[in-house]
């Protein structure tokens, strides 16, 4: 879609002068002439005519003395619309009556302001306010569409979130035009998209933004709509600050159409005398030593979203996690299978068969109808035999000197044959303290709940943090977390060796009405798990070794897409 209608102040007799190969462009200036009636923004936003080499400068000379010659040349600037006949002065007296509405509405403010950078500002532009003054909202789009249209080709178009947002909408619904919506903040549910909206990869987007300083928010929505093949070469603002924006965003591709600039505001405001000489100047000098310079990206090779298990195995520190990642890799296996039967001898059958596909099993040996030393061994030799780790889930939860004894003797003796245990940190650090007395020596591996798949659960936010706090207190014997989604924590751990592993897998997302949720294992790995827990999907399954082969499969798909 080429943008049509109404068209800026470039109209017929813009054309006669490129026709003569020469281009008008608008520029501010604080000049105050006393002929005919008082300044107006036809005599503030005088043309530059402009040629190329040396040709520049004799024509803007001749250029300003024809116009101080008196109303000869200003009247063959006279433009008119392409659709209802509108003179030059007319449409700029409706461009001083926004910039007065915009004052009088407080979103241009003068006075003392500090940035978000840190410096302060004589001046405050705050467009958000528009939102409350619709017959604002609608001049403000009115203008934005004007300053561009005829001049940007387009499919769709998307508002930079989001004070823009509403401008975008207002201009669409004017228009006809076909709008996307940018998410500042992708969701990890639904379809988890960055831009809603209908369209097609390789249509022509322009972007809509208030106004642009430096124009950092502008290049991230670039990015965002790049990413799903969109192609952006424009964007239309309210407001060009004159901070170094407009090159800033030449340099990155993007042609900047603006309505205003902030010295015709400073203009405007000073014929109608809302400002002082004393405040323009300020804000001049303002704009002059703060202008701001975004580099050019300059292409490099993409970073993979999370390093490779070898990688990881690498970085461990600790002889069970290296065991672990090695496993997985010689496997190709991101599998855990939680076996949660109550019987042994049918804990022992389901391990055999599925013990191929895994790299973890995950036993709940109490639940068991029996045990004793020669059911261990045989699930040490079943270990040994297809090549995973054990790892019993038995969640310690006392103080130092009680799980001392609980992991080390009792009826279980899990230290003799697990490779790993898992603990909460409700009891504090003593409890990692006491379960390293025995399992470091024998090349264990601890695991902390920093969060549950259950529905309700209370181990998330400070005790997640606290859980991560520990972790990297004791990077031998603690070998990750059992964990949701990691990579919404707010407080992530700095060791990136560290595994995490996620309960409550299957292929298709749900519950079992007692407060298990599930989470398939695409959106699980994407979430920042390592290894994915499954259980029922498994076990009760009508062929155990078909089922983990499926899951083995969608699990380190899942994986590859990351790297």
């Amino acid at each position: 879609m080429q943008a049509s209608g109404l068209s800026a102040p470039r109209g017929r007799e813009t054309s006669k002068l490129q026709g003569r190969g020469l281009t008008a462009r608008r520029s501010a200036t604080s000049d105050k002439t006393t002929e005919g009636r008082s300044s107006s923004f036809c005599r503030t936003r005088t043309f530059r005519l402009k040629r190329g080499g040396k040709a520049a400068a004799a024509s803007t000379a001749r250029a300003s003395a024809s116009w101080k010659s008196g109303r000869k040349f200003r009247t063959r600037l006279i433009v008119r619309a392409q659709d209802e006949e509108r003179s030059y002065e007319t449409f700029w007296a409706e461009m001083e009556s926004l910039v007065l509405k915009l004052y009088e509405i407080e979103a241009v403010k003068f006075g003392n302001f500090k940035l978000k950078s840190g410096i302060f500002s004589p001046i405050y532009l705050d467009l958000r306010v528009i939102v409350s003054y619709p017959d604002v909202l609608r001049q403000v789009s009115e203008a934005m569409w004007k300053a561009v249209e005829n001049k940007a080709q387009f499919d769709v178009t998307c508002g930079v979130p989001y004070t823009a947002l509403p401008i975008a909408t207002a201009m669409a619904l004017d228009h006809n035009l076909k709008m996307l919506m940018r998410r500042k903040e992708v969701k990890d549910y639904g379809t988890k998209k960055a831009i809603e909206g209908h369209f097609s990869p390789g249509q022509r987007c322009l972007m809509v933004e208030d106004l642009v300083t430096s124009g950092m928010s502008v290049l991230e929505t670039l990015d965002a709509l790049n990413a799903v093949k969109l192609v952006c070469t424009d964007v239309v603002v309210l407001i060009d600050r004159q901070q170094g924006g407009k090159e800033n965003l030449k340099s990155h591709g993007l042609n900047l159409y603006s309505a205003l600039t902030l010295s015709e505001i400073l203009d405007i405001l000073s014929k109608h005398g809302k400002l002082t000489d004393e405040v323009v100047k300020s804000v001049q000098d303002f704009i002059a030593a703060n202008s701001v310079t975004v580099k050019p990206k300059t292409a490099e090779k993409a970073k993979p979203k999370r390093l490779s298990y070898e990688e990881r195995g690498a970085l461990a520190k600790n002889e069970a996690l290296k065991r672990l990642y090695q496993t997985m890799v010689e496997k190709k296996s991101n599998l855990s299978v939680a076996a949660d039967v109550t019987s042994a001898t049918e804990l022992l059958q389901i391990v055999d068969k599925v013990g191929p596909h895994i790299c973890c099993l995950k036993t709940h040996v109490d639940i068991l109808d029996t045990w004793n030393d020669e059911i261990a061994a045989s699930l040490v030799d079943l270990a040994q035999k297809h090549n995973f780790v054990i790892f019993e889930d038995r969640k310690f939860a006392d103080i130092g000197n009680t799980v001392v004894s609980q992991y080390s003797s009792g009826v279980y003796k899990i230290s003799e044959w697990s490779d790993i245990v898992n603990a909460h940190i409700v009891p504090g650090p003593g409890i990692v303290d006491g379960l390293k007395q025995v399992g470091l020596g024998k090349k264990k591996g601890l695991l902390l709940l920093a969060e549950m798949s259950s529905a309700g659960t209370m181990a998330k936010g400070s005790y997640t943090e606290e859980t991560v706090k520990i972790a990297e207190e004791n990077p031998d014997f603690v070998i990750g977390f059992i964990s949701v989604n990691p990579n919404s924590w707010a407080k992530k751990c700095k060791d990136g060796s560290l595994v995490h592993m996620t309960p409550g897998i299957k292929l298709q997302r749900g519950g079992d009405g007692l407060g298990q949720q599930y989470n398939d294992p695409k959106s699980a790995i994407s979430r920042g798990s390592d290894i994915l827990i499954v259980g029922r999907g498994v076990y009760r399954a009508e062929d155990p070794k078909l089922a983990a082969q499926e899951y083995q499969k969608a699990g380190w798909e899942a994986y590859l897409s990351e790297l």
